[in-house]
């Protein structure tokens, strides 16, 4: 099948005729600002380029790296399996196995970096811990492998964020059409109905706001006032609590979500203070809310993620859709109705120096011989 092609950048950009759909509006709305600007405007912790790909007229967005090691893990591939993951080594509580495993993972960087590892380009990266895709088929996602191995002969190439639950058979496609699938981490779905334990959790978890004098916040009560607290409530979460290297929302993308609907934010205050916040977008029946935050000084007697999480769960609920629950609290989330899952990403490298191809294939071997029995059996 033939398909048209065509890329636009931030210098050409005002001439693509974005697709007047749901999704073509939601693409124009969300990178316009990022291409006018810089992503480091929006999330502090990323330097990339962007730009956008159109495939019979459907607006794909990439990022294209070089180097860039210290970005977040959303446009950086060596942050993600060498930085975070030796972060996240602390979760074994086992001296010995953590010792190894960050030797391991310290040569395999050296490794890394002397391949230019973080020389590729994503495609459909949205910048966020979770890029949900949009109405396209595995023959698409494939033509459009082949059309940027042309136009970037230097780079791997990347789709993030694919299982087997959510991927319409397009792993399948990609593995045989010469694809790595790299295990990247174990999600949570969620889809309803739930059983009746989960239920009951829930209900108890809702339960939780009105004892504790919360209300809920839609997204058309939230004001420019809001915006600093937003930013810093995520921040007291996932960059504080969990890791730097997270993407770092910066007032901006907070302002840009609210005055566009990119995201869809609610909240939790109390006597006017805002203590919890949460924002989701939604794409081809799916759902995830890439911001989640609380205030952490309060006490965890309080429950403040477990409201916000049963506020997010009712959303789906609402509206039919499948939860991307993302990853991490995974006894939580079992408990209320979600089921496991390993996401990949779908790297293809064929075209690339020997010293790449080995350090993918490495990775690919280490991760799904060792990584993913460690994340089933620790059920992180």
């Amino acid at each position: 099948m033939s398909y048209t092609f065509k890329r636009y950048d931030r210098h050409n950009i005002g001439e693509l005729d974005w697709p007047d759909t749901e999704y073509g509006c939601y693409a124009k709305r969300y990178f316009l600002p990022f291409m006018e600007q810089t992503a480091e405007h929006f999330i502090g912790n990323v330097r990339t380029r962007i730009e956008v790909v159109t495939i019979d007229g459907l607006p794909v967005p990439i990022t294209i790296n070089e180097e860039e090691y210290g970005n977040s893990y959303v446009s950086s591939p060596y942050t993600h399996y060498v930085s975070y993951a030796r972060e996240e080594l602390a979760l074994l509580n086992n001296k010995l196995l953590e010792g190894i495993l960050g030797i391991t993972l310290s040569g395999v960087g050296i490794l890394l970096r002397r391949a230019r590892f973080n020389r590729v380009v994503q495609i459909n990266n949205w910048l966020l811990s979770t890029n949900l895709y949009p109405g396209i088929d595995g023959e698409e996602l494939t033509a459009l492998l082949d059309y940027l191995a042309r136009q970037f002969p230097g780079y791997a190439l990347m789709y993030r964020s694919l299982c087997e639950e959510t991927g319409r058979g397009w792993l399948e496609k990609l593995q045989q059409y010469g694809c790595k699938l790299v295990p990247s981490r174990q999600i949570y779905l969620l889809r309803h109905p739930v059983g009746s334990k989960a239920r009951w959790l829930l209900k108890r978890d809702r339960a939780l706001i009105a004892k504790h004098g919360y209300q809920v916040v839609p997204p058309h009560e939230f004001a420019d006032a809001d915006i600093p607290r937003i930013v810093e409530l995520y921040r007291l979460l996932y960059i504080e609590k969990y890791s730097t290297h997270n993407p770092q929302f910066t007032e901006a993308y907070i302002r840009l979500a609210l005055e566009s609907g990119t995201l869809c934010l609610y909240g939790l205050r109390k006597e006017g203070r805002l203590d919890g916040v949460l924002g989701y977008y939604s794409r081809e029946g799916a759902m995830t809310a890439p911001l989640f935050g609380y205030d952490t000084a309060l006490p965890q007697t309080t429950g403040l993620y477990r409201m916000l999480s049963a506020v997010l769960i009712g959303l789906a609920e609402e509206h039919g859709a499948l939860l991307h629950e993302s990853s991490g609290v995974g006894q939580f989330k079992r408990n209320r109705g979600a089921a496991a899952a390993i996401e990949v990403s779908a790297v293809y490298d064929r075209h690339l120096p020997w010293l790449t191809r080995i350090c993918w294939t490495v990775l690919d071997k280490l991760l799904n011989r060792v990584g993913v029995p460690l994340m089933q059996k620790l059920k992180l």
